[in-house]
């Protein structure tokens, strides 16, 4: 079976692409938001199932969609009281998360229509696509040049490579919005989560990062060996509180800078299936849905409370006020890129 990519209408605007590897995994992507819509993998006896939470309406990802499978940008999680300065001059962001702003502001990348190009060979199916941003979008300056290539490899890995450039010196943090349930309905709660970190980014009660790095060693946060979401989530914590449950950064175990290295992995125990992130990062974001509720439902399925987590690949929140932190700065004529991927298997 040789990979194959189709296309079809999806809404009025955009269009909705279906790759699908020679093992018969599928992957489907659409042009708005550069969504994710679903994403069907095999479990131990071979039953493929929709492991994604995602809508069937596309008019769904311009309401409340908790950025189900989004391109997220210019700037993935949350920048302090949306303000910045750059050069000596400060910059104000659409606010969108209470006093902050969050995952590129109201409109974002989630919200805008990508233009698209798809490829297949002998290895993999893809979708390149292409988005510019332009200057003052949402609050940021300048023109940025978005491209994304979205890749189904034989492997049974999604690789998603991002490149930019800009006219003038801007923040930059892109990363994708995947919500995954690996046994296809229910909570996460069993699901097994490792994460390659031996520190986080603690937060306030805004989910602002404190600047502090402090080891995971001893608190809800270690995941350096498998443990189940669920098995910590409802401790007495303070940190948990602040997102009431893991809305938290983890600062990545790095070989070196830019590697393209494991930084989580999760599995089923009911179904078998496995999660692995690889990403270039130095930081990943743990979510475990906590503010999903009943009233969500796409696909034939509701969506409730912790019913998808995230392992969302990017810089650290707040960078821009944090020269602490490692830069999210692209400046003119330097090239932003970065690659991450999701790879699934089985396990018995």
């Amino acid at each position: 079976m040789q990979p194959t990519i189709i296309s079809a209408p999806f809404g009025p605007d955009a269009t909705l692409y279906t790759l699908t590897n020679a093992n018969g995994m599928i992957v489907k992507i659409s042009t708005l938001g550069g969504v994710i819509t679903e994403i069907h993998t095999p479990d131990r006896n071979g039953q493929l199932a929709d492991i994604c939470l995602g809508f069937d309406d596309p008019a769904a990802y311009l309401g409340e969609s908790h950025y189900f499978g989004a391109l997220i940008g210019r700037y993935g999680n949350r920048i302090a009281n949306g303000r910045f300065t750059l050069d000596g001059e400060t910059h104000q962001l659409d606010v969108n998360n209470g006093i902050n702003h969050l995952h590129g502001g109201q409109d974002g990348f989630h919200r805008r229509l990508w233009e698209a190009e798809s490829f297949a060979t002998p290895k993999s199916a893809g979708l390149i696509l292409s988005y510019l941003s332009p200057d003052g979008e949402q609050g940021y300056p300048g023109n940025l040049e978005v491209t994304v290539i979205y890749e189904l490899r034989n492997d049974n890995e999604l690789r998603i490579a991002f490149h930019a450039i800009s006219d003038k010196a801007t923040p930059v943090n892109l990363t994708n919005h995947a919500y995954f349930n690996l046994a296809g309905k229910g909570d996460i709660l069993s699901h097994e989560l490792t994460i390659v970190a031996d520190a986080y980014t603690p937060v306030d009660s805004g989910l602002i990062p404190t600047g502090e790095l402090p080891t995971v060693a001893g608190t809800p946060f270690d995941f350096r060996t498998p443990h189940a979401i669920g098995a910590r989530i409802g401790v007495d914590d303070e940190q948990l509180r602040h997102g009431a449950g893991y809305d938290h950064n983890f600062v990545l175990n790095k070989s070196q800078t830019g590697a393209l290295e494991l930084a989580a992995r999760v599995r089923d125990p009911s179904s078998g299936r496995v999660l692995e992130v690889v990403t270039q990062e130095p930081g990943i974001q743990f979510y475990s849905g906590n503010f999903l509720h009943d009233g969500m439902q796409g696909k034939g399925r509701i969506y409730g409370h912790r019913s998808g987590f995230c392992l969302e690949p990017q810089h650290y929140p707040d960078s821009p006020n944090r020269a602490e932190f490692p830069s999210t700065i692209l400046r003119p004529g330097a090239e932003y890129t970065t690659v991450m991927g999701y790879r699934f298997a089985v396990e018995d």
